[in-house]
């Protein structure tokens, strides 16, 4: 480990306990107060510290965001794991889970299909925000501000010749998956294959991740997908209740 990064993660170690001066800062890795300071403002930068009055430091916001998204994702996936094995086993297609950090959208877990014909995908891999199914299902919550920012900085790249390709296009989209509560891919992402996702909520009601299901159009036409959607909903909404949703119905 570099030393810089071991005083750092040392000095964030000791903001834990509550906020400290400059001075005891400097003492707990034992160099300079220029030292400190100019670490200090790395991870203020980062805001992973921040200042309180002069010369005082307590931890920043951006480690209780970490820790919530972490703790959010591990959470999600164990609550969330009865209902997509069930779907899984129910139809034997391509089941993933997905989520949405910090502008991308992730494949946190995934049940792969029984039939002869799979899909590639992996746990980990980023979603392709402009044509996949689950990605619609969390940008659609996004709050407005915060949704155009990230629409206007996709890179509409034509992947089939379904793939939506202006940003008010993918706009008018996700108002339709606002109303309907699910989305879909229609061939968007690979032309081969289509998809329909649904939210899964958290104790607030916000989405916290999305289900999909995913089938190559060999063994499942797109209106039998759809006929499929009420097993989908279904398991959106008791994954939901498992991780603390509660039904206003």
């Amino acid at each position: 480990m570099s030393q810089s990064l071991d005083r750092a993660l040392t000095l964030v170690g000791e903001l834990a306990g509550g906020p400290r001066t400059l001075d005891e800062l400097s003492g707990v890795i034992g160099v300079h107060k220029s030292t400190t300071m100019r670490l200090l403002r790395t991870l203020e930068s980062h805001r992973f510290v921040q200042r309180d009055g002069v010369h005082h430091y307590r931890l920043g916001t951006r480690l209780f965001d970490l820790a919530h998204l972490a703790l959010e994702e591990r959470d999600v996936r164990r609550s969330a794991e009865p209902a997509l094995r069930e779907l899984n086993a129910k139809f034997g297609y391509t089941v993933h889970l997905a989520s949405y950090e910090d502008g991308e959208v992730i494949y946190i877990d995934k049940y792969d299909s029984t039939h002869p014909m799979r899909m590639y995908s992996r746990i980990g891999r980023r979603a392709p925000l402009h044509c996949t199914a689950v990605a619609k299902v969390l940008l659609a919550d996004l709050p407005p501000a915060r949704l155009a920012d990230v629409v206007g900085a996709i890179e509409f790249t034509p992947l089939t010749a379904n793939t939506i390709t202006t940003p008010a296009g993918y706009l008018a989209e996700l108002e339709r998956v606002r109303a309907a509560g699910y989305a879909v891919d229609n061939a968007e992402h690979e032309d081969f294959i289509h998809c329909v996702a649904a939210p899964i909520r958290g104790a607030r009601g916000e989405v916290i991740a999305a289900v999909s299901m995913s089938v190559p159009k060999v063994l499942l036409d797109f209106e039998g997908l759809l006929s499929r959607l009420p097993d989908l909903l279904a398991t959106a909404r008791a994954a939901s209740v498992e991780c603390g949703w509660t039904p206003r119905d």
